[in-house]
């Protein structure tokens, strides 16, 4: 990534004038081919010449350098978990306008910008007031608007639309997100498949077989968050529900999702004890938080995305993408209590002794 970004300042700047590369070029008194290279970043105009190209747009030497300061992805990641932490630690505002500042020193980093806008999308259900849960949202619709924009990178863009269509739901807009993502569904194409076999073609089959799992590896993790999706919508209808719950269940058992992805696992066992308690079934519901609360408690931290013996070659793959949770230990446990235990969907569970009981086994786990 560079952090001078005279090329497209000169461009931009050329463009307003009206000018072209030739008459720019004999302005300054350098060929064609000088300006040429300038404008595409093959090489920099020597010292001399920026005083004059400044005065000649009228702009600054600052702004015609257009410095932007980058981030290393390592360096991105720790400061990712560190203010992640921050939002359990200290006030919401602070963090935030710790954010804010951020974002404005390193407005052109834009692997910085696409974890900011997820840190967002995380923890803007912690800000005091609907008014400015929704206030922040929007600054990070507009920020996945500039990541579309100017970043020139296809899967940071990619990246900024699925958290622009998320701001959007949590904004009451649905419409908003089929104008963003279309309203029908076209089929998938396999291209890890596809770039899995080029590389068995070209004899790296090391390569072949690690995007191989991680291929399928998504496919599973996407299928499972469908059945997830079904269970939910289809609470008004028992059989299709208990047979999305039922399915779900068999392919965690068949694919390890415990060891693999625990947060899949919980919501599983949360929303099939909603779907079972609206049913009426109140002990299978109890049964059910019972596994979820001992899910949380013995099986979900420290959290990390792994693979297992099975899926031996994606951990690089997912350490790449962010194999750390996305929001801190302490305000993951304070949601497992309130957004699932405490849930009024659970209000006539209220007083069974054993629901009691996975209440206060929760509140001692995240220490209450």
């Amino acid at each position: 990534m560079k952090e001078i970004n005279l090329a497209s300042v000169i461009v931009a700047k050329r463009r307003e004038k009206g000018i072209t590369q030739d008459e720019l070029a004999a302005y300054i008194g350098v060929s064609k081919a000088s300006v040429s290279k300038w404008e595409t970043g093959q090489s920099y105009p020597d010292i001399t010449f920026l005083p004059q190209l400044a005065a000649y747009f009228n702009i600054s030497i600052d702004e015609l350098m257009s410095y932007s300061p980058q981030m290393e992805r390592s360096d991105i990641a720790k400061l990712y978990t560190r203010l992640a932490a921050d939002f359990a630690a200290r006030p919401f505002e602070d963090v935030i306008a710790e954010c804010a500042a951020i974002i404005k020193k390193y407005y052109s980093c834009f692997p910085l910008l696409v974890q900011l806008v997820k840190l967002y999308t995380n923890h803007f259900m912690l800000a005091g007031t609907q008014e400015r849960q929704e206030a922040l949202l929007n600054d990070t619709v507009t920020l996945c608007e500039r990541i579309q924009a100017e970043s020139g990178d296809v899967q940071l863009a990619k990246e900024a639309v699925s958290y622009q269509a998320l701001c959007f739901l949590a904004l009451q807009k649905p419409q908003r997100v089929l104008d963003l993502l279309g309203e029908g569904i076209r089929p998938m194409l396999p291209e890890g498949m596809l770039i899995a076999q080029a590389y068995q073609v070209m004899g790296n089959i090391a390569k072949a077989k690690e995007t191989l799992q991680t291929e399928l590896y998504q496919y599973v993790m996407v299928a499972f968050q469908g059945l997830l999706n079904v269970l939910q919508m289809d609470t008004d209808h028992f059989e299709k529900a208990e047979e999305a719950f039922l399915r779900a269940s068999d392919l965690a058992r068949i694919f390890n999702m415990k060891q693999l992805n625990p947060n899949n696992v919980i919501l599983l066992y949360a929303l099939g004890a909603r779907m079972y308690c609206a049913n009426n079934s109140h002990a299978k519901a109890v049964e059910l938080l019972g596994d979820y609360v001992d899910t949380c408690v013995e099986a979900f931290f420290p959290f990390e995305l792994h693979g297992d013996t099975f899926f031996d070659l994606i951990d690089p793959w997912l350490k790449d993408c962010g194999a750390a949770a996305p929001r801190s230990e302490q305000v993951i446990k304070e949601s497992m209590l309130r957004d699932v235990l405490m849930n009024p969907a659970f209000a006539s569970l209220r007083d069974d002794p054993g629901y009691q009981r996975l209440v206060q086994k929760m509140e001692r786990f995240i220490g209450r």
